[in-house]
């Protein structure tokens, strides 16, 4: 794969891995408002911007298992790493979501 090819590659991920980041937060933010259909709409940005990242990530692995030799890059690295965060807060995001929506709940009935 060409150097150049890799490089917008993973910038590509970083930019849908950071957009589904900021939204995974912004859900987390509407549900402590007490915006659950609003939280709900940030988390399926985020899941579509996760896609997307995937999307690029398959491509760079689909290059390496047909054989194309690619040096690692720094660049690289980078766009994993903030892909793999990413998805960490995607995933605490629908725990805390969760939380915050039960206490809510028994808030209400007080």
């Amino acid at each position: 794969m060409k150097t150049e090819t890799m490089q917008q590659l993973s910038f590509m991920i970083i930019l849908h891995a950071g957009n589904a980041r900021s939204s995974a937060f912004e859900a987390i933010a509407a549900a402590k408002r007490g915006e659950v259909e609003t939280a709900e709409a940030k988390m399926k940005e985020a899941d579509a911007a996760f896609l997307e990242a995937h999307k690029m990530q398959t491509e760079l692995l689909q290059e390496e298992a047909r054989g194309t030799a690619s040096d690692m890059s720094v660049l690289l690295v980078h766009a994993q790493d903030h892909l793999m965060t990413a998805m960490t807060v995607k995933e605490l995001a629908i725990e805390m979501i969760d939380m915050i929506t039960r206490l809510n709940r028994l808030e209400e009935t007080k």
